[in-house]
């Protein structure tokens, strides 16, 4: 995203950004938790589907942030464990409202994303991605304890991560694939001029590591006279001479250097 328009919406709407919205999201997800676990409510009331949304079920805009990430407490936890420390450290590298708005931009394409396929069911799964592939650009060599056991650096995890959704993307149906792009919008949309820029050092290096000297054939003459055409092969004792009042580089042997007319562009 361009700089100077997150610097202007950062002055006008600065003031409403949520600090520490990372801890809200796993609190909120925390409490639907519990209420699942107890009976107290069905997962569904937390799953995103326009069709509900168009019958009148509005509430799901706001209770569809806070689905949680599996009924497992040791998989949920680790979830949270790692989406507290990704969100965490984007907001103390971007700021809270740049946060913000990386979240609310990956709600808002997800969102939209919904009444496309309004009959499918869409989780907050996809938007806890982003904020990983987020996290792992910035940071790509921080090392994890996968499971707390396997040290692994993040940059190999999201390279993982995008090949999955490439696969995804590829050999998914129309909403698969609409779910993919919602899920890596938001990170599209933030790093773009990164991006770019990588893609232009890539391309610069690769170019300047395949190119070679030309290679000048043997039978190729080095000096050939401009005026009567005789090469350092067919004259080999002959000296030549380059002459710097002409366009370009010409050759001259001795009995033209002085002798010729200039060579004009």
């Amino acid at each position: 995203m361009p700089q100077r328009l997150l610097d202007k919406l950062e002055r006008t709407f600065g003031r409403f950004a949520v600090p520490n919205l990372t801890v809200y999201l796993i609190a909120g997800q925390t409490f639907f938790y519990v209420l699942y676990m107890t009976g107290k409510l069905e997962r569904s009331v937390s799953i995103l589907a326009a069709d509900r949304l168009l019958a009148g079920e509005w509430w799901r805009l706001a209770t569809f942030p806070f689905d949680p990430p599996g009924l497992s407490i040791i998989f949920a936890f680790f979830a949270w464990y790692l989406f507290y420390l990704m969100g965490s450290a984007l907001e103390e590298q971007w700021g809270s409202f740049r946060y913000n708005a990386y979240i609310l931009i990956g709600y808002l394409l997800t969102v939209a994303v919904s009444f496309l396929i309004p009959a499918y069911p869409v989780s907050n799964t996809y938007i806890a991605g982003s904020v990983f592939l987020a996290f792992a650009f910035l940071y790509p060599d921080f090392t994890l304890m996968l499971f707390f056991v396997l040290p692994v650096r993040i940059k190999w995890l999201a390279l993982l991560t995008w090949l999955y959704y490439g696969v995804l993307f590829l050999t998914g149906g129309g909403p698969t694939r609409l779910l993919v792009l919602a899920s890596v919008g938001n990170f599209l949309i933030f790093f773009a001029n990164d991006l770019r820029w990588l893609a232009k050092r890539e391309g610069r290096q690769l170019a300047k590591k395949n190119w070679q000297p030309p290679v000048r054939s043997h039978e190729e003459p080095l000096h050939r006279c401009t005026v009567c055409g005789i090469t350092d092969k067919t004259h080999p004792r002959m000296d030549f001479r380059y002459c710097p009042q002409c366009a370009g580089q010409h050759g001259y042997c001795q009995e033209h250097i002085f002798s010729h007319e200039h060579v004009k562009e």
